[in-house]
């Protein structure tokens, strides 16, 4: 009974620290509201799928229409229009575009690209513009060469993720700032690029996520640390600490992996804004933890509880693109392999740092009391932000 109690307690005393919180929060808010130049940063991905046939290829290049405002004059409201003639306010800038961002070689020879089709499709996380071309070979292929440029001046961190199918078979693949170009050989393709590169992709993007790591930093933060008197107090031995990361961190892998699985292959599709909120909730919820411990020495259910909310959004990389079941696999098992290594190089770094420092002042109430109110002040705001769809958070 009396452990019933201080659980009630602990909650009641969890969502009195929340409320005075969400004071602060909606003053923030309103000011990041009112304040363009805090307008938020919002990674992107366009998909280009590239078919051939003979010795024409087909495709269709689909980019988010509130990246191509960044690049071109589009008509007003078009970041919520569903039609072409609603978007553009004149169609052949946006040809233009395209045809000076996405060149092609056939056979090591320039070809240039025809728009043949335009429209608008909703995806989960808004309108995108969707462009169809071909390209047109006089001789049969046997190499294609694709360079793209498309936002990346505006946006280094912006990504293409691209599939080719020829009769050898599917490639897929990423292009960045870093690499712009990719040379395929039809008569030979490469699997392995596929795998790497969408490796590195999982690695990049668990490191891009700012709200991915917060998550698992304010779940970790207490791992060096068990609570006495109502205060923190360091861990007697390593192996405990690490004990309580592995449990984090596997039950945070097996769920994210999970719901990113489903969610690629198409079995289960959810709309951004709420995965996103859900997302930022985890964040206040894992941090808030730390200033009045509710889920004590159940961190590890938390984890896996909204690490399934957190597979959703990394399944935003791979299913729109439509990938065959092959490809879909390499592209799952190399994107997940990179994800978890980036999780590791985070644990890999904190853990050590942590044990050494779980005595000090500055780590039990610099980083782990101050620093978690910190993090649900930003989750928070996040969350208002993502409900709203204000776009308005800086990061």
């Amino acid at each position: 009974m009396k452990a019933g109690s201080r659980q009630v307690a602990g909650g009641l005393a969890f969502f009195g620290v929340f409320r005075a919180f969400f004071r602060r929060l909606l003053f923030l808010s309103f000011i990041l509201s009112a304040s363009p130049e805090f307008q938020a940063h919002q990674f992107s991905e366009s998909y280009l799928a590239v078919t051939l046939e003979g010795r024409t290829l087909g495709a269709h290049w689909d980019i988010a229409v509130r990246d191509l405002a960044h690049v071109m004059t589009l008509a007003p409201g078009a970041d919520q229009s569903a039609t072409w003639d609603g978007l553009a306010a004149d169609p052949e800038l946006v040809d233009t575009y395209v045809q000076q961002h996405l060149k092609f070689k056939v056979n090591d020879i320039p070809r240039s690209l025809s728009v043949t089709n335009r429209s608008v499709r909703l995806f989960v996380d808004g309108p995108y513009a969707v462009i169809e071309f071909n390209v047109i070979s006089p001789m049969e292929v046997y190499s294609v060469e694709m360079e793209y440029s498309a936002i990346l001046d505006q946006d280094p961190q912006h990504r293409c993720i691209y599939m080719l199918q020829s009769p050898a078979g599917e490639e897929t693949g990423i292009l960045n700032v870093d690499q712009r170009a990719q040379r395929f050989e039809l008569a030979k393709p490469d699997r392995w690029r596929q795998f790497l590169e969408f490796t590195t992709e999982g690695l990049w993007h668990i490191w891009k996520g700012i709200d991915h790591v917060l998550f698992l930093l304010a779940l970790l933060l207490p791992s060096v640390l068990v609570r006495e008197g109502g205060r923190w107090s360091g861990v007697q031995a390593f192996r405990q600490a690490f004990l309580d990361v592995l449990k984090i961190v596997t039950a945070f892998t097996v769920a994210h992996s999970v719901t990113l699985t489903i969610a690629s292959v198409g079995w289960v599709r959810l709309p951004s804004r709420p995965v996103e909120a859900v997302i930022a909730l985890s964040v206040a919820v894992a941090a808030g933890n730390n200033l009045v411990p509710f889920f004590r020495g159940r961190a590890w259910l938390v984890a896996f509880g909204f690490g399934l909310v957190h597979g959703f959004g990394f399944a935003t990389v791979l299913q729109e693109l439509g990938l065959p079941p092959a490809s879909l696999a390499r592209a799952l098992v190399g994107f997940n392999i990179g994800v978890e290594a980036g999780q590791l190089a985070i644990v890999a770094v904190f853990l050590p740092l942590a044990y050494v420092f779980r005595r000090s002042w500055f780590y039990r109430t610099g980083l782990c009391t101050v620093g978690s109110a910190g993090i649900v002040l930003v989750a928070a705001a996040w969350m208002v932000d993502r409900v709203l769809g204000a776009g308005r958070m800086p990061f």
